[in-house]
């Protein structure tokens, strides 16, 4: 059996093992994601109109982007107090499970939840804001999607290896550490008076599919994704879990 064929019997046993688990994840992220789409979009029409929003529009694109690869299940939720995955990765190494297939599992986990919250986040975005219609087509709005979905990967892989790596108390800590570097990253921004939500709007609507902005994000993604992939294995292979 393969890397990938032993993480997608893991995953296909999870998804299909317990269907009321998977139907919580699914309304849960339905109403996350609607509640953070629907804030997105009246703070974005403020920012398209120029009444303002738009530090707090780019921070919260900033916090949400990571945020989209997450797979919202019990498990996530009680990850400080009960280091639910320290004690995952205790499990899985009573079974016949490498590591290649432990971290394989949880990278499929992200490309689920990319798809899945992607198109819950964004759609609702456009489906919501009539500013953001007008502004740019559907199409359009598909490329700021996927640029924005690279940068998301690019910080994915990253959480991936927090995740996998450290205790639960650490990896709350360090998720409060990158949030506050979302608000800092838009505080610069804003006083530079630019705009990453502006910015990323009308590059996708000046390039459309050839944009190469959505491309390199993408790449870089996938390569971020790679690389915290490998550090991820070292790690794995010299953690304790006591």
């Amino acid at each position: 059996m393969t890397t990938f064929q032993g993480a997608w019997a893991l995953v296909r046993g999870e998804f299909y093992g317990d269907r009321l688990k998977l139907l919580r994840s699914l309304l849960f992220a339905i109403i996350f994601m609607g509640y953070m789409a629907v804030l997105t979009a009246v703070i974005g029409e403020d920012t398209i109109s120029g009444e303002g929003g738009g530090m707090l529009v780019d921070f919260m694109l900033l916090m949400m982007l990571p945020m989209l690869g997450m797979t919202f299940s019990k498990r996530t939720m009680k990850y400080i107090h009960e280091d639910s995955y320290t004690r995952m990765l205790g499990y899985m190494r009573c079974l016949p499970v490498s590591n290649e297939m432990i971290l394989c599992r949880r990278k499929l986990h992200a490309a689920y939840s990319f798809f899945q919250n992607g198109i819950l986040y964004f759609g609702l975005i456009y489906a919501v804001s009539g500013s953001v219609r007008s502004e740019v087509q559907l199409l359009e709005f598909a490329v700021f999607a996927l640029t924005a979905i690279g940068l998301g990967l690019i910080i994915s892989g990253m959480y991936i290896f927090i995740e996998l790596t450290v205790s639960g108390k650490v990896y709350f800590f360090l998720l409060l550490l990158n949030f506050v570097l979302a608000l800092g990253i838009s505080l610069l921004i804003h006083l530079s008076d630019g705009n990453l939500f502006l910015y990323l709007i009308e590059f996708s609507k000046d390039w459309g599919l050839r944009s190469p902005l959505m491309w390199g994000s993408l790449v870089a993604g996938t390569a971020s994704v790679q690389l915290f992939s490998q550090l991820t294995l070292r790690r794995l292979k010299s953690r304790n879990l006591v």
